[in-house]
């Protein structure tokens, strides 16, 4: 039967007569038995048969008798049988004279979106959706995404959005679909889906007062996600005048409402709120005072923001707001977008692109050794001397993903039966609760080579775990380099992987600061050169030396800092997919006879790209349980701890962008967190972590983490072992003494102009 689908469809009236009766016995003969194995082939039979009707274009009753048998199937309690109706009845959408046959099953199709693995259901109800059942099947995806698995949210989304524009009975329920959608699964959306509606609102005269109505009720509210203060600043912005006359809605109380939201928002959203009170005040003509100076206030504190877009925006809006009347020509309702093709039917496509094969070829990639750390004890085959690396380096290998009896031989499961979590090993418990868990850490080197964490007085790049590739384990400072840096830099870029801004480097010259921002797989880092002399510091070069998982784009440097002045150097970031690897910045620069060369790391580490995630129980161990083992699931055993009370271990996660969820794990020397992750590729990912500490030995202890990605799964477990592992605090970390400072003159009291210039 396989082979024939390969064959062109059968003409000869007698042939397919005799090859659809034989189909007709399969059919009717096939059904759940005992047996298991029988089952199994017997199904095999039965599902090519179903294949070979359709690709023979049967007659609509046997197509439709096909239909009944897979609804059938799709009812059974068997998971698989039931996976495998849903997959081909599917694949029966093409047949259009079925549809109606298949529609008659929807209410069990609904129910299959309870299984673990909802996919099939969800492309089914995603074909068989018309404008008959849209508003049905739409409903039902609504509510069943406030218990949808995290992976499965997006895509969710996605098609609920999808057949809400294709199939709406009208507008108004269009509207009010993607809103639920923001407010259920915020996170998960794209910012497509808010962009079409904003689109319809505009083109649409009469959609106008009803969709501002409904961003009034929903900005209301008091927890709200940021996707839906965007989408319902730009609508209330636009036509909220057209609400002037119904209760609660006069210009002040509606730029109350927006404005309450502005302190939680990111810096992406803040220029959409300032057009938002440029346009309410553009409403209120002749203006109202008090409103008036409100909103002038804020569009002068932002006048001088970091961000270019927000102060840009800020300075012309409060320049533009004084013009009085003729401000409504300028600032007038945005005009009719163009008619254009949904992008949200090719962010569908897309999601759909990750075949098996290349699922294969990732996952084969990431078996291969990984060379986190590289040997330092090596010479270039030119004869010139090595690098001068700090510490002593070695290797550290990926674990073997099919290798699962040395590290994941006992795989720790969560259950929630009678509320607790369950220890199921394949070892009997012994009276230290990780004795039998204690295997060799995937830690290799030279012989006789330890792996250093303490810092060493060498003044450069110190041998800190976040360094984890051979473009990012380079010297700080060439051979001929005399300037000493001002502090330890180990300690300055790890204080910058927890926070945003401060000194990256600095000597006696020159000071290196960083301000970041960070919004989902995207960044903006701006690195502030300061001269710290009078003299201009000449020769002025940076070059940033990314690894490949990280897209970056610097602006121009100039050849020349001026005395005593900051230059500002926008550096923008895009994350595309997990990885510890750091990227470099290459600077150098001529003081008199000084030609200074650094080579830095930069703060665009793995957890920058981390939202913490709050999960509660009824949240968190269906996921957990979705993920079987190795290599979504990875455990090991880790030694060498830095020891830590578990608050403070805690505390460290959290840092880290970790959310901690107490009272999951009934044992209190556990600790069970989640994060999410964004890259480009992979979008949105949750993962969560279990750890677990034996009490009698603070050095150890058993970690478990999870995720939809293997390549995530293991970098995250490596990045969250390594700070536990070897990072340096910085009480611990000896800081080198700052170069002695000139005497400071004495000055007299009474002289002013000395006094200033001290200053200065």
């Amino acid at each position: 039967m396989r082979a024939l689908q390969y064959f062109p469809t059968i003409e000869d009236p007698n042939t397919r007569r005799t090859l659809f009766e034989v189909l007709q016995w399969i059919l009717m003969g096939t059904d759940v038995v005992k047996n298991v194995n029988k089952n199994n082939a017997s199904h095999a039979v039965l599902f090519e048969a179903l294949a070979l009707v359709m690709h023979l274009d049967a007659e609509k009753e046997m197509m439709s008798q096909c239909v009944a048998l897979l609804g059938k199937f799709i009812a059974v309690r068997e998971p698989n049988i039931r996976y495998l109706g849903l997959e081909n009845m599917t694949r029966m959408l093409i047949v259009a004279d079925v549809q109606e046959s298949i529609k008659r099953h929807q209410a069990q199709i609904i129910t299959s979106l309870k299984d673990p693995d909802i996919r099939r259901a969800l492309d089914l109800l995603y074909g068989m959706c018309d404008i008959t059942n849209a508003k049905d099947i739409v409903e039902e995806l609504l509510q069943y995404l406030n218990s949808a698995d995290f992976t499965m949210r997006e895509e969710l989304s996605l098609k609920a959005a999808i057949l809400a524009e294709k199939f709406a009975p009208d507008l108004s329920w269009y509207v009010d679909v993607i809103l639920q959608l923001i407010e259920k699964a915020g996170d998960f959306i794209s910012d497509d889906i808010w962009f079409r509606v904003v689109q319809f609102v505009t083109n649409n005269d009469d959609l106008q007062p009803y969709a501002a109505a409904k961003a009034k009720e929903y900005l209301d509210k008091p927890a709200v996600d940021e996707k839906m203060v965007k989408v319902c600043a730009y609508i209330l912005g636009e036509y909220s005048h057209l609400l002037a006359r119904r209760p609660g809605c006069s210009p002040k109380e509606i730029f109350s409402i927006i404005h309450e939201k502005l302190p939680s928002v990111s810096t992406t959203t803040i220029p959409l709120l300032l057009s938002a009170y440029a346009k309410i005040l553009m409403h209120t003509q002749p203006p109202d005072q008090i409103l008036q100076n409100q909103i002038w206030t804020i569009f002068t504190k932002y006048e001088s923001c970091i961000d270019a877009e927000i102060q840009q925006r800020a300075v012309e809006y409060l320049a533009l707001s004084r013009k009085g009347a003729a401000v409504m020509d300028i600032l007038a309702e945005m005009p009719k977008f163009p008619e254009r093709q949904s992008s949200l039917i090719k962010k569908a496509e897309d999601a759909e692109a990750d075949t098996a094969e290349q699922s294969a070829l990732k996952l084969r990639a990431q078996q291969q050794p990984s060379n986190a750390l590289v040997v330092a004890d090596q010479h270039p085959s030119n004869g010139e001397p090595p690098p001068v690396f700090v510490g002593q380096l070695s290797v550290v290998k990926a674990p073997n993903m099919n290798n699962t009896e040395d590290h994941y031989s006992t795989e720790q499961v969560l259950s929630q039966e009678n509320g607790n979590l369950s220890q199921v090993d394949q070892q009997p418990p012994s009276a230290d609760p990780l004795s039998d868990l204690l295997g060799p850490l995937a830690i290799e080197g030279p012989p006789g080579a330890t792996v250093q964490y303490e810092n060493s007085a060498v003044s450069g790049l110190e041998s800190g775990p976040d360094v984890v590739d051979g473009s990012a384990i380079v010297p700080v400072e060439v051979g001929t380099n005399t300037i000493q840096p001002i502090g330890n830099i180990a300690v300055r870029f790890h204080a910058l992987c927890l926070k945003d801004s401060g000194v990256l480097y600095e000597d006696p010259y020159i000071q290196i600061g960083i301000k970041a921002e960070w919004r989902a797989h995207q960044g903006r880092l701006v690195l502030f050169l300061g001269n710290k002399n009078t003299s201009p510091l000449v020769s002025v070069q940076a070059l940033i030396l990314p690894p490949a998982h990280l897209k970056m784009e610097v602006s121009l440097v100039p050849d020349t800092i001026p005395p005593r002045a900051q230059v500002q150097c926008p550096l923008e970031v895009v994350n595309l997919r997990p990885s510890r690897d750091v990227a470099v910045l290459d600077f150098s620069y001529k003081f008199g006879t000084h030609m200074v060369n650094i080579k830095l790391r930069l703060p665009a580490v793995l957890n920058k790209f981390l939202q913490p995630l709050p999960v509660s129980a009824e949240e968190f161990f269906p996921q957990w349980r979705s993920f079987s083992g190795p290599p979504l699931k990875l455990q090991e055993v880790v030694r060498g701890v830095r020891p830590m009370a578990l608050p403070e271990m805690a505390n460290l996660l959290h840092s880290y962008r970790i959310a901690i969820s107490p009272g999951l794990d009934p044992n209190p020397n556990n600790l069970v967190a989640s994060t999410t992750f964004y890259s480009e590729n992979t979008r949105a990912i949750v993962c969560l972590v279990r750890i677990e500490t034996d009490p009698a030995d603070r050095t150890q202890l058993r970690m478990t983490l999870a995720s939809g990605d293997p390549t995530l799964t293991f970098e995250l477990k490596e990045f969250i072992k390594e700070q536990l592992v070897s990072i340096p605090t910085v009480a611990q970390a000896p800081t080198p003494a700052p170069p002695a400072a000139p005497p400071t003159p004495q000055i007299p009291p009474n002289d002013p102009a000395a006094l200033l210039a001290d200053l200065l």
